[in-house]
């Protein structure tokens, strides 16, 4: 009775200590296992996938710009060859690498942010005596310590150098870009293409009034953008861009054949005016040769008469002056006063006149 009685436990205790044992395995290799399908899920996922293809193809994408630094065919108008960045910077504004570009494209303005808001020479700086710090006390406390520098045992065997070959591929690629900036500046100056030299033109006079308002920083941003997507846009929508100027290249083409067609009518008529006028003086002239040929002895002329010369001065008098007698007025007898009064004895000899003065004609 025991032993039937004790049999159902026994088994009932047996499955559910069997069962408690393999819950615990299975929970113990899910946890791994769960693990190992989210890592295996997040390395090996369509994200991850696509990151994967788009890294393979920025890097497939760079080697190609690295490898078209090569010297172009077409050398410039003086027979000068090209240098190898005039492909390679070509190859890059043209965005037929177009992660490539716009890698180069971030990392320039990036750089240019940097500049404007980052203190790099400071943090250099700061960074450079927190370096030596750590070196110098861990050398000291080396030596202290365990009588050796740690500095020391960090140190590697052999310093690093620059190899020959290294610098002087560094130094021909410099000479290689300086170069490139001096042709091309050159080439646009004697307007070599006419386009670039007119494009370079609008964008120096742009600047000119931009400078004003922009800083340095802000401008600098603003033509790498330019450089970068005009002919991106450009690319894009070429047969537009390329419609558009065919019938202003056309409109321009008219007008100029209309201005030389007018000019050209000009021309022929002055030349046509002139050479009337040439002939007419030529007729005249031959005239007065075969006259001057038909009577060898030129008439004389007659010598014109002097005019009678005026006097300067007057010619003096050759008589005698006359004397003009003046007339001598008779003498005014006054009125006879009326008698009022007997006058007295009037005397019997006469008044004598008054003597009068001379009359001198002046």
């Amino acid at each position: 009775m025991a032993d039937t009685a004790d049999a159902p436990a026994a088994v009932n205790g047996g499955s559910l200590l069997d069962s408690t044992k393999t819950a615990t395995a299975m929970t113990d290799l899910s946890v791994p296992t769960g693990a190992a399908a989210a890592f295996d899920s997040v390395t090996n996922g369509p994200v991850a996938q696509n990151v994967k293809d788009h890294s393979a193809k920025a890097s497939a994408e760079l080697s190609n710009l690295a490898a078209s630094r090569k010297t172009p065919t077409n050398p410039a108008a003086t027979g000068q060859p090209l240098t190898h960045y005039h492909s390679f910077f070509s190859e890059l504004l043209s965005w037929k690498n177009p992660r490539a570009s716009a890698i180069a494209y971030a990392s320039i303005v990036s750089l240019i942010f940097a500049a404007r808001y980052l203190d790099v020479i400071r943090w250099a700086f700061k960074l450079s005596w927190m370096a030596l710090a750590v070196t110098v006390s861990a050398e000291a406390a080396g030596k202290l310590v365990l009588s050796h520098g740690l500095a020391t045992q960090m140190r590697p065997r052999r310093y690093y150098t620059v190899s020959r070959a290294t610098l002087d591929s560094m130094i021909g690629d410099v000479h290689e870009l300086v170069n490139f900036f001096v042709i091309e500046g050159q080439r646009i100056l004697f307007a070599e293409n006419l386009g670039a030299s007119a494009a370079a033109c609008v964008a120096a006079f742009i600047s000119y009034y931009l400078v004003k308002l922009v800083p340095y920083w802000g401008l600098a941003v603003i033509g790498t953008t330019v450089a970068f997507f005009v002919p991106l846009i450009y690319t894009t929508n070429q047969e537009l861009i390329d419609h558009h100027l065919k019938n202003a290249s056309d409109a321009i083409g008219a007008q100029t054949a209309q201005v030389r067609s007018v000019a050209q009518k000009q021309a022929d008529h002055l030349a046509t005016v002139g050479k009337q006028y040439a002939g007419d003086y030529t007729g005249k002239v031959q005239e007065m040769l075969r006259g001057r040929s038909a009577s060898p002895t030129a008439p004389t002329k007659a010598a014109p008469v002097p005019a009678a010369k005026q006097p300067v001065f007057p010619v003096p008098p050759t008589e005698e002056p006359k004397k003009q007698t003046i007339p001598e007025p008779e003498p005014v007898v006054p009125a006879a006063a009326p008698v009022s009064e007997p006058l007295g004895e009037v005397p019997a000899d006469p008044v004598a006149a008054a003597e009068k003065e001379p009359l001198v004609a002046l």
